[in-house]
This record gives structure tokens, sequence and C-alpha cells, in this order.
């Protein structure tokens, strides 16, 4: 299955402007999944009464663009739901189906916690014979969230991670795939924000072995997951057999 994520520079608060410049970005690429940063509409916006989607307008274009170029696409977006706010990672099927997670780990040291609220469960999605489990950002600092339980193959992080930081985002992405012997797609986005925060092309896919898969051409990462590649690695070096063996509760 073929990955394409963008190095998105996203334009503050401003998600017509950025809907037509993603679809202009992705005309002519060719993918199964497209994968977008998160709050790729907005930016990492700590003011979701102004910025949030109140009728479910991003996940309307998402479904437009997937119905269109007949692919899956994924990446988060602020969201208001019954008096609260959510950092919802939305994926869309090509059919219009779609699955969502909250982020569970909002970013305390930004004060994410204080204005969004956290969600409770992690989220599986299947698509194309492939299990891929939903991050967001902060998320990948807390490896038991994220823990495989033989129940996935491939990890998907969208995030804003900036440039003063930027050792630790790549370190734990591939620290996240060799430990849960999977693929692992970090899209991170690009440019600046309001916040005078910078943000370097940081974008990559691990395979299992902490070996970088993806290639960058302008502004699209891909990367091809080999379901056989993956089968036959975990079957000599059988690690995840050997696991600890425990729940996660609220």
């Amino acid at each position: 299955m073929k990955i394409a994520a963008l190095n998105q520079d996203i334009i503050w608060k401003d998600p017509k402007t950025n809907f037509a410049l993603i679809d202009k970005q992705l005309t002519e690429v060719q993918a199964d999944l497209f994968l977008l940063p998160e709050m790729f509409t907005t930016g990492f916006c700590m003011e979701p009464e102004k910025i949030a989607d109140q009728h479910e307008e991003t996940l309307l274009w998402m479904k437009s663009f997937a119905a269109q170029k007949k692919v899956a696409i994924a990446g988060s977006v602020a969201v208001a739901e019954e008096g609260h706010y959510y950092n919802r990672f939305y994926f869309v099927k090509p059919d219009g189906n779609h699955q969502y997670y909250d982020k569970g780990h909002l970013f305390s040291y930004s004060g994410e916690d204080r204005v969004y609220t956290s969600g409770k469960k992690r989220m599986i999605v299947s698509y194309n014979g492939w299990k891929i489990l939903l991050q967001v950002c902060y998320d990948l600092r807390f490896p038991v969230f994220s823990r495989n339980n033989a129940d996935y193959d491939a990890i998907l992080y969208v995030a804003n991670w900036p440039n003063s930081r930027i050792d630790a985002w790549q370190t734990l992405l591939k620290a996240r795939a060799i430990e849960n012997q999977c693929y692992v797609f970090g899209v991170n986005r690009i440019g600046s924000d309001d916040n005078h925060l910078q943000y370097p092309e940081s974008t990559y896919c691990f395979f299992a072995d902490g070996s970088v898969v993806s290639t960058t051409k302008g502004v699209i990462v891909s990367a091809e997951w080999n379901a056989e590649k993956l089968l036959n690695f975990r079957t000599k070096f059988s690690f995840l057999n050997d696991r600890d063996c425990f729940e996660i509760t609220d």
C-alpha cells in the first residue's frame, strides 16, 4: 500500500485557503492513503471557540476529496461537539465511511488540556488489509498507550512538532516502530505559525527494524508498506510474543 503525506505549511486559522492549497498540491499525486498534519485546517490553535468545526465542515471536505480521488485521507482537526472541543483525527475511506480518534494526551505545556477534552480510547482502523493505529502528536511520548498487543500493523502520527524538540520527534517515531514491530508514519507540518514556532521538514516512515523507508519529493513524502516483508520480519524476530501483558483502564 502506498501512503503519501503532505509537507503542509498550514495557513493560520484559514480552513478555506488550506483546503484549496491541499487540493492543488495533491492534484497529480497517486496513493492509496493521503496523510495530512495535526489541525491541518487552522494550525495548532488554542482558541477552539474561534476555529473548531461546528457542523463537520472538514469531514465533509475530506469525504468529497476521498470520493473524487478514490483514496483514503486522514488528518486531525478541531471540532466542537456537545459543549466540548476535541482534537479529532479523522480517517475517511473512499466510500465515505469514516472513523475517528480523539487525541488522548493533551499538550499541557501549551494549555491544550485547558481548552480541549481528552479522548478516552484507542482507535484501530482497517483499510486495504491493514490494521492501523491512529495517534496525534503528544501521544508519541507515551509508549504504553500505543503498545502493540498484536492488534495492528502500522501507526499513523499527525503532528505540529516544533524545531526546538525535533530530535525527540524523530527518535520516538523510530522507537515506536522498533518496539511495536510495525510501520510508523509520522507527518509533521512545515513552516511557521502565529506563535512564532518553526517547523522543519521532518516527516518520516520507519519500518519495524528502525530503518527509514520514506522518500521526499517536493512537498510529498511517500512510502510503500509491504505486508509480506512485515510478516517475514515478525516471524524471524518474534519479539512481540514476549511482550508484557497489561490492560489500559480509565
